[in-house]
């Protein structure tokens, strides 16, 4: 594809690794030209690149036809949102176009009609949930499963490939608007306990 079309268009690369999966997807224009998802419970790391790099050859594509980022922040695994999010961030300084941080619940409200709660599953049998209703959203929580209101639709958040579809998507919207750097939206602390070594000394 000529350089100046994909300028004109915009081509968006979008990438999760939020979950159990490592999913990329390619937006040109209005329309996804390629995506992949591989499900795992680890090891995301060192698939994410060589994935990304795998779907823009597929599509005849270089990173330098990119006008911008878009990225899973969560919430989810801690691990695998702190990869997708640093890769994100290097690779928007490298090429110097931006990185757009897009919320798992986003993703899944983009192709949904309020009111509804769209959750993540959590530690321990609980869920981050998120509300949309008519007014707007509510900010994320941890709940566990009971605390769910009924009287509102609950859907889970989307399967990884329709999922890194939408958060590409969503991204492409807001490349226009200035939007911070991507963050991991974790919703509640780490549950590792703080090292119990002495703090190292410091030598003159």
């Amino acid at each position: 594809m000529p350089s100046d079309v994909v300028q004109s268009q915009g081509l968006v690369l979008g990438f999760d690794t939020s979950a159990a999966h490592c999913a990329a997807a390619l937006l040109s224009g209005d329309h996804i030209i390629a995506h992949h998802a591989d499900s795992m419970a680890r090891g995301q790391g060192e698939r994410l690149m060589g994935l990304l790099q795998d779907l823009l050859d597929g599509a005849g594509h270089k990173w330098c036809d990119l006008t911008a980022l878009g990225v899973g922040i969560g919430p989810g695994n801690f691990t695998g949102i702190r990869i997708s999010v640093a890769a994100a961030r290097g690779l928007a300084l490298s090429l110097r176009i931006p990185a757009i941080g897009v919320s798992s619940f986003e993703a899944t409200a983009l192709t949904r009609l309020s009111p509804f709660t769209a959750s993540v599953a959590g530690p321990r049998d609980q869920l981050y949930t998120q509300v949309f209703s008519t007014e707007g959203a509510q900010a994320p929580r941890l709940v566990d499963a009971s605390e769910i209101d009924r009287e509102i639709p609950h859907i889970p958040c989307s399967a990884p490939l329709e999922l890194v579809d939408q958060i590409t998507r969503i991204a492409a919207q807001r490349t226009d608007t200035p939007y911070p750097r991507p963050a991991p939206l974790y919703i509640k602390a780490a549950d590792a306990a703080p090292s119990r070594d002495p703090a190292p000394t410091l030598l003159a």
